[in-house]
């Protein structure tokens, strides 16, 4: 009876909930499928600019001679394009480009009095002069800046010379982004710069030391790379990032901006076609390949299309998928049974039942349902993973995976086109991998980070920062460059981030990237909560190379066996129920064989040499047996790649903002960290 009651109740409650009301939910029975959720797009808080305070400053600092403006209560645009501000906009613009699209107020290290007096160099002086512009873009949406350190604040770096890429960004954000709560550290206060900007907070964030703070009505965050725990060789310390932060802070003065409206809402970024397609399926957001989210944390249901954008690959199919737990991957280190690096071998993950083989090639890696990764197994801090740590980012493959010969087990790498999703500006340094395209758009403020592209041919293509693209535009071929050549599989690791109360933090691109392929082929795709394990991929699959024509592969895969049970998926290979069948007396030698200083140890030692110049000669440069397998400290399992220190505690867990460099002869890929990208 009070079961009753409680369903009567919420009936009643639905019957009388108002169109705009949410909807209470009821309890479903578990028998019944949960019909997709729909897509959304995101939600922001316009910043609501304070320029009068910015007038009033200003008029503090001009010369006598400036004469003074009437107070305005929204924005005098005839007074703010003739007054101290167009003065400013204008002696600035020199070293910081349309500084004057800027929303918001914008904050550099320049001297205000200077350049309201004429100089047209930015006129720093202090510290400021030690802070040297790489990045600046203004839009309507705030402010990017990225800067490179000279002088005194660099030696506020230990063995500066030695550090990757120890750059400070500061952004200004006319709107933020609301997002779930972050998977972090407690903010802390900054008791150097409490007396100077009063309200200001620290946080460590997806491996960044950020000092954000209001002014103007306006949120801005400075920020530094760093390692929070034991100084390594390569990344900066957070203590020494600290330091240089603060002395950026105390060097801020107004540079520029002009007020504009801000839209209150997001733009409308979900279009999808009516007509469905024929074979696009996806698993929901959030659904991970089984076990393979950190520490048993699944993925996050995130429904949100953050912004409307052109697919990054050129042309279709496409498939989005884990690059780790798939054919040919390493598993992420969490382990692998009787793996050997041979073609066609099979092998599985140690965290399910997933059968799987030593073959790129291999259909399975190039088929739908899509699948989520971006809270797949890593060691990168990611704030919105439910462990914390995650993947950053989505992994696409290119329809095409060309062989270089019947013997190969990887795709050749550089033959499908990336290109810019938006229309932005492009943020990346010289010999590095990592591209960003940064947006700047009413109500939108993102960017984009495209992975594992060639340095080489970035650079040779002159994309780097500063340069304007167009959506559509090519900007690279998609590889398998992992810090080194070769470092992982075929395909292209693709990003989004937003900007918070904290600074910029990866979201999920899944559900963007569904809406943009969606829009790519024409049609709507359909979501499959329920995907049925499929069976085990066939050794001798696929070894030529898969047909480049999009039109080849768009035609449904046919009906495949039912899965095999479990018992089966862990079925002992052939070579290894053999083993298990030998005599008594075959165990005791080939115990014998592993005790030091025996013959048969000498034996053994040239039968493993033998059999690894047989190998070699059918499959060039594969690596050692198990027990003794070099793994890539690099995403997609290059097994052929040394590693170093592995499992050493406190491994490096980074976020490669700006990119990895080219490592100098002679580098180990080991030197990165821990895990893959």
């Amino acid at each position: 009876m009070r079961l009753l009651l409680v369903v009567a109740a919420q009936i009643a409650a639905l019957c009388t909930a108002g169109a705009q009301d949410r909807v209470p939910e009821i309890a479903v029975p578990a028998a019944t499928a949960a019909a997709p959720l729909e897509m959304t797009r995101p939600r922001i808080d316009a910043a609501r600019v304070d320029w009068d305070a910015v007038r009033s400053e200003l008029t503090g600092l001009s010369d006598k001679d400036t004469p003074e403006h009437p107070p305005s209560g929204g924005g005098n645009a005839t007074h703010d394009a003739n007054g101290p501000l167009a003065k400013l906009n204008m002696a600035a613009a020199a070293t910081y480009k349309d500084i004057e699209k800027s929303a918001v107020p914008v904050l550099l290290p320049v001297d205000t009095v200077a350049l309201l007096r004429g100089s047209t160099t930015a006129a720093p002086s202090g510290d400021a002069i030690y802070f040297k512009p790489h990045f600046f873009m203004a839009g309507p949406s705030g402010y990017d800046a990225v800067f490179n350190l000279e002088g005194p604040v660099a030696s506020e770096i230990a063995n500066f010379e030695r550090k990757e890429d120890p750059i400070l960004q500061i952004s200004g954000f006319a709107m933020t982004y609301d997002l779930p709560p972050p998977a972090a550290e407690p903010l802390k206060p900054s008791p150097d710069l409490q007396q100077v900007i009063p309200g200001i907070r620290r946080r460590w964030l997806e491996s960044y030391s950020r000092y954000s703070f209001e002014r103007y009505g306006v949120t801005y965050t400075v920020s530094m790379r760093c390692t929070d725990g034991k100084p390594r060789g390569r990344w900066v310390a957070c203590r020494d990032a600290d330091r240089v932060i603060v002395r950026f802070i105390k060097s801020l003065q107004l540079a520029g901006g002009m007020p504009r409206d801000i839209p209150p809402v997001a733009p409308e970024t979900v279009e999808r076609p009516i007509t469905p397609s024929p074979d696009f399926t996806y698993a929901p957001p959030g659904r991970l390949l089984p076990n393979t989210g950190f520490r048993g944390n699944g993925g996050r249901s995130d429904y949100t299309v953050y912004a409307r954008i052109r697919f990054p690959l050129a042309q279709a199919p496409a498939y989005a998928n884990s690059q780790a737990f798939m054919n040919w991957g390493n598993c992420d280190f969490t382990g692998r049974t009787k793996f050997r690096p041979v073609k066609g071998a099979a092998y599985r993950c140690k965290v399910n039942d997933k059968p799987l083989v030593f073959d790129e090639s291999v259909s399975e890696n190039r088929s739908y349902p899509w699948r989520d990764n971006f809270c797949e197994h890593r060691r990168f801090f990611v704030s919105q993973c439910p462990g914390g740590e995650g993947h950053q980012g989505q992994d696409i493959r290119p329809v095409t995976c060309k062989l270089r010969n019947a013997g190969a087990d990887r795709c050749q790498p550089f033959l499908d086109d990336v290109v810019a999703v938006r229309d932005g500006m492009i943020m990346r340094l010289p010999r590095r991998e990592s591209l960003y395209l940064l947006v700047n758009a009413p109500g939108e403020h993102i960017r984009f980070r495209y992975l594992h592209l060639s340095p080489a041919m970035l650079d040779a293509d002159g994309m780097t920062s500063g340069r304007p693209v167009q959506e559509g535009e090519v900007i690279g071929k998609a590889g398998n460059f992992d810090r080194i050549p070769n470092g992982t599989s075929y395909h292209l690791h693709f990003e989004v981030q937003v900007p918070s109360r904290d600074g910029w933090v990866f979201v999920s691109p899944y559900a963007t990237l569904i809406t943009a392929y969606e829009r790519l082929i024409g049609g709507r795709g359909t979501e499959v909560p329920d995907i049925a394990p499929p069976p085990p991929p066939s050794p001798t699959a696929d070894n030529t190379a898969q047909p480049a024509s999009p039109a080849a592969s768009n035609t449904p895969a046919p009906d495949r066996k039912p899965a095999p049970p479990l018992a089966s998926a862990r079925r002992m290979p052939q070579h290894v129920k053999k083993a298990g069948a030998e005599s008594a007396k075959a165990k005791e030698a080939g115990a014998a064989r592993k005790r030091p200083g025996t013959k048969n140890a000498k034996e053994a030692k040239r039968e493993k040499a033998s059999r690894h110049a047989v190998r070699d000669a059918e499959v060039p440069t594969i690596a050692a047996p198990e027990r003794k397998t070099r793994i890539s400290d690099r995403s997609g399992g290059d097994d052929r790649k040394p590693r170093r220190a592995a499992n050493r505690a406190g491994a490096d867990r980074g976020v490669r903002e700006m990119g990895d460099p080219v490592p100098p002869t002679g580098a180990g890929a080991g030197d990165i960290r821990n895990n893959i990208q």
